[in-house]
């Protein structure tokens, strides 16, 4: 069962996907999965390359930007950021819950100049809350 929620007109984040979430993934016109789940987090649920594959089945293009307990980088930013610029029609990006996920979001945005509190707003009407890493979305949208 799908828990696809829209951040932006072009970028919608999830909790783990299961292998039926692609198809309807591609229903929704998704040209890109962005996976900010690290490998063996969850033995159970679908790994990276099951996730991979059947993207490219469906069509769809897949990146990793695996997100774990030692938080956000700016190299992971800048993957987002890239994922964001060359992808070529909406995103998905999942994770556990989806909370890295809409999180790395709020860092690339910030980094692209988009206002904090519109990115707070954004998450919060997806069901996520921005605030622990508000600091950090504050620095880069002040850069």
């Amino acid at each position: 069962m799908s828990d696809f929620r829209q951040l932006t007109e072009n970028v919608l984040v999830s909790p783990q996907l299961a292998l039926e979430d692609i198809a309807a993934a591609a229903a929704l016109g998704v040209a890109l999965i962005v996976n900010n789940r690290p490998d063996g987090e969850e033995p159970s649920a679908p790994q990276g390359d099951e996730i991979a594959a059947a993207a490219a089945a469906a069509g769809m293009n897949y990146v990793a930007i695996p997100v774990g307990h030692a938080g956000f980088s700016e190299p992971q930013v800048n993957a987002m950021i890239d994922a964001l610029e060359q992808a070529e029609g909406p995103i998905l990006a999942y994770c556990r819950s989806g909370t890295r996920s809409t999180l790395l979001w709020a860092l690339a945005a910030a980094k692209q100049g988009v206002k904090p509190d519109d990115i707070a707003r954004t998450a919060a009407r997806a069901g996520y809350d921005v605030s622990p890493i508000r600091a950090m979305i504050d620095m880069l949208a002040a850069r």
